[in-house]
Order: C-alpha cells, then structure tokens, then sequence
C-alpha cells in the first residue's frame, strides 16, 4: 500500500509538470519545500521522479516504439505518466516485477483515466515487457559507445596536454656551458674574420726573449781581422 500511495504522488508531480511544461525535477523541489495540503512526498515517490526524469529520454523511445495508437506526444498526460512510471520500475527497477508494475499502473489508470486507458497501456507494457530484454541490450551498446567515445575524447586531451608540456620544457631548457662556450668561440672568430676584412693590422707582441743589437757582436774571421788592424802601407 505505501508504494501505491508513492506511485500516485510521483504521478500527480509528472502530471502537473507535463501539463505547465515545467522541467520534472524542478517541479520535484518545488514540491519538497511546499508540498500543499498533503504529507510530504514519500521516498520512492522522489526516486520515481528522479528516474523518469533522469531516463526520460530512453523510456519515451521504448514506449513510442510500442504505441501503435497513438504517438506518445498526443496521449493524455495521464495515461503519458502512468507509463512512464511502469516503464522506469520495469526497465530501471529490478527491485520491482514487471507483473507488479504492469498491475499497479492499470489501477491509476482505471482510478484516473477514461475507460479506454486501461487496455491500451495494458497493449504497451506488455510489448514493452516481452522485448524488454532486447531495448536492454541496445541500451547498454548505446553505453558502451558513448563510453568509447568518452574515452576517446580523454585520450585525445591527454595527448594535447603532453604535447604542450614538453613544448614548454623545450622552450624553457637552460644552454649548456659547452653550447655558450662554442657560439662565444664561433662569436669571436666571426669578430675576428670582419676586423681583418676591415684592413685594420693586428698587434704582434715582441718577443722579450731575442737578443737587441747592443748584445750581438760580430765575429771576423783571424785573417780579416789582421788586414783590419794593419797599418796601411800608403
């Protein structure tokens, strides 16, 4: 009996927000805060109304995939919410049968709905259930896929980060000693290479260690020196 009381208060929160176009979960707080005249909402009434909204998408796919009266965009909004509800404890809740919720949403559907309500979800959870399975499946390709490409897209950022940090180390390297050594020879061979060019005559330093003139003594041989030193005969 609670969790029937839960499934009519999560409807009577989808319903309102289906019918002023208010995001479910916004309404949902709303209704936390300031739930009206009644009781504050019940547990699982707030965790039908976080699933469906969180799977919304999914669940509307699978009950359009198996109404083949009506589109699910130009059913009434109640029977639009019974079936969500069925479906979401169907598909996302295996804590639930799926006999219980097919009962449970035929009972809000004859309480709430017209006559012919009742029969037609009845048509749709029951296709839903015996292909439940198979839109399982899918749905967890479909997981599987966008978790590829999640992984993907993280690889792809981690590739571009690495790129950038060893640019950066690259750039930010410090010159070696023997690297500044070599272009401050190459730099002054290159000095030296122009100043000749300019015409201008380099320095040579004087060996201090040769002999000046002063210190040189020229040595005759003996026969020339006699001629030297005799007298001439004139």
């Amino acid at each position: 009996m609670a969790r029937s009381t839960a499934r009519k208060r999560a409807l009577n929160t989808l319903y309102e927000a289906d019918e002023k176009s208010q995001d479910f979960l916004s309404l949902l707080e709303e209704r936390k805060v300031r739930p009206g005249a009644q009781t504050p909402l019940p547990a699982y009434a707030v965790t039908i109304v976080e699933g469906v909204a969180e799977h919304r998408r999914d669940i509307d796919e699978a009950l359009q995939t198996h109404s083949t009266r009506w589109p699910l965009s130009r059913m009434h909004a109640i029977d639009r919410n019974i079936l969500r509800i069925a479906a979401w404890e169907m598909l996302y809740n295996p804590e639930v049968p799926d006999k219980v919720a097919i009962d449970e949403a035929l009972s809000l559907a004859k309480t709430l709905s017209d006559a012919d309500a009742p029969s037609f979800i009845h048509g749709v959870l029951s296709a839903l259930e015996q292909e439940k399975d198979e839109h399982q499946a899918r749905r967890e390709q479909a997981d599987r896929i966008a978790a590829l490409a999640d992984a993907e897209a993280d690889a792809d950022v981690s590739d571009d980060e690495s790129d950038k940090a060893k640019a950066e180390v690259v750039t930010s390297e410090p010159v070696s000693s023997e690297d500044a050594h070599a272009d401050s020879e190459s730099e002054s061979a290159a000095s030296g290479s122009e100043g000749g060019e300019s015409g201008q005559v380099p320095d040579h330093t004087v060996d201090q260690s040769a002999p000046s003139l002063d210190q040189l003594k020229l040595t005759l041989p003996e026969e020339l020196t006699s001629d030297v030193d005799r007298p001439s005969g004139n």
